[in-house]
């Protein structure tokens, strides 16, 4: 069955079909190092993530190219706050992506490209773009000059003229059009700069996804991804200079994840609802943040609350449950998988079917458009139906157990989902939230207790019981609405 996917493009879903057989191109817009990368960004690498091994479980090489920013005005300015120079900032930060990254199971790209490290590339490239009349000069900034490329706005499915006669007289009166950008900024005093025909100076942000991309993938790629904020400007400035350079058609595929909000909420910093990566990381394990991201499709929007993180914790535990059970009855057996030869003798018939029936239901999932979410959901369809398989005696259970436990770790383990691995399962008891002997409804009760003492004014005594929870890892969050949830606090 070949892969379909929603093409932002022609705003359809279509049959993805590679530039050259068996080989993808793929570019994904990276993060801006100036701070922590947040729940925001783990949503776009953990969908793309998937995205890139569901493509090579299917048999593609896929050569992977994903960016960093380390130059820009928010590095510079935090630069500035902090007294220390761009380049130490920009370091600090990604040094800091690839832990959180690591951590959440993300495999590493073929290529993380810095543009501080493509200058030179950078700099042909604005220069070519001046040369075919599609880029001007104004008091050594450079800009490109939109109403020279005749498709702007097809990505995002703007229309350029209703852009133009709509659009407010341009803060910059030098500019041609007031949707002109830039493509390369003279440094101010003090700001970090390169050499170039123009000045010195720094490249503007859309020009330098551009110019990394065509270095490492060439003029035109399958698949161009990011989050669904980068249509407008980001990626419809990319199409534009990109298109304008080379005369070809820049990417055949554009793919993009929904956004984050929190508790119904846009998440940002002023509203005090933005979670960094390692904050998260600090409540849960990363196997349920990824199988909260993998819970919903990939272009639908997510909202992430306490409660439902807690309720997928519990949901992931069953999946535990029944893989640890599994690995713990399989122990000892001779079947392996991944080598040829006849199952039929080693497994009861009846086992492989349903297990091949998992396994088919699951790809025609991730067939269409990556569908985490259903595929997930066959997950859970098949763990009673195996159960009930698994709960009579037979002289294969050994080996049909390590079967089973095997197929499943195919999909759920590193190889795809990434929501379970060896270590997790064979650590995780799943029976229940406890911590140290508490059981769940001796938590619930003091919790009930120490809203009496609160209702009572006895903050002293209320306080006692927060802490002392906390201190054996119970972490009490009161809502506004005047409820009180827990979670247990992770240690790794």
């Amino acid at each position: 069955m070949p892969i379909k996917l929603y093409d932002t493009l022609t705003a359809k879903t279509v049959e993805f079909v590679p530039q050259k057989e068996k080989e993808i191109k793929m570019y994904v817009c990276g993060v801006t190092v100036y701070d922590e990368c947040h729940l925001g960004h783990a949503r776009a690498a953990i969908c793309f993530d998937v995205i890139r091994k569901y493509f090579e479980y299917s048999g593609y090489d896929v050569k992977m190219v994903v960016n960093f920013t380390d130059v820009d005005d928010k590095i510079i300015n935090r630069a500035k706050l902090e007294k220390k120079d761009a380049l130490e900032i920009s370091s600090k930060y990604i040094d800091k992506y690839f832990i959180d990254m690591d951590r959440l199971h993300i495999k590493r790209a073929t290529y993380y490209p810095k543009a501080t490290e493509h200058i030179s590339h950078i700099i042909e490239f604005v220069q070519c773009l001046i040369e075919k009349g599609a880029a001007y000069v104004v008091d050594g900034d450079v800009y490109f000059e939109v109403s020279k490329f005749k498709e702007y706005g097809k990505l995002s499915k703007r229309n350029f003229e209703e852009m133009l006669s709509g659009a407010r007289i341009a803060v910059d009166t030098r500019l041609r059009n007031p949707q002109d950008f830039c493509l390369w900024k003279a440094a101010k005093p003090g700001e970090i700069k390169w050499k170039s025909p123009w000045s010195e100076g720094r490249p503007g942000w859309h020009i330098e996804c551009s110019a990394m991309g065509t270095h490492y993938l060439g003029d035109t790629f399958d698949i161009h991804g990011g989050g669904l904020d980068l249509i407008f400007p980001h990626h419809e400035n990319e199409i534009a200079q990109s298109e304008a350079k080379s005369g070809k058609q820049f990417v055949k595929y554009w793919m993009h994840n929904g956004l984050v909000n929190v508790d119904s909420e846009k998440m940002s910093k002023s509203l005090g609802n933005f979670f960094t990566i390692s904050s998260l990381l600090e409540k849960f394990s990363p196997f349920v943040i990824r199988y909260f991201i993998l819970s919903n499709q990939y272009r639908s929007p997510i909202n992430y609350t306490l409660e439902k993180m807690q309720e997928l914790e519990k949901s992931l535990a069953t999946i535990v449950k029944f893989m640890k059970k599994l690995k713990t009855t399989g122990e000892g057996a001779t079947v392996d998988v991944s080598k040829a030869g006849d199952l039929k003798t080693l497994v009861p018939g009846e086992i492989i079917a349903e297990t091949e029936n998992f396994e088919k239901k699951l790809r025609e999932y991730m067939d269409d458009d990556f569908n985490t979410a259903g595929a997930i959901g066959t997950v859970f369809h098949y763990i009673p139906i195996l159960n009930k398989l698994m709960a009579k005696e037979f002289p294969e259970k050994k080996n049909a157990a390590s079967y089973i436990y095997q197929k499943f770790m195919i999909y759920l383990g590193d190889k795809l989902l990434s929501i379970v691995d060896e270590e997790f399962i064979s650590k995780n008891d799943a029976e229940d939230q406890s911590v140290e002997g508490l059981s769940e409804k001796l938590i619930e009760l003091l919790i009930k207790i120490r809203a009496e003492l609160k209702a009572e004014k006895n903050y002293k005594t209320a306080d006692a019981v927060r802490n002392g929870l906390k201190e054996i890892g119970v972490a009490l969050e009161d809502a506004k609405t005047g409820t009180t949830s827990y979670h247990i606090e992770r240690k790794s």
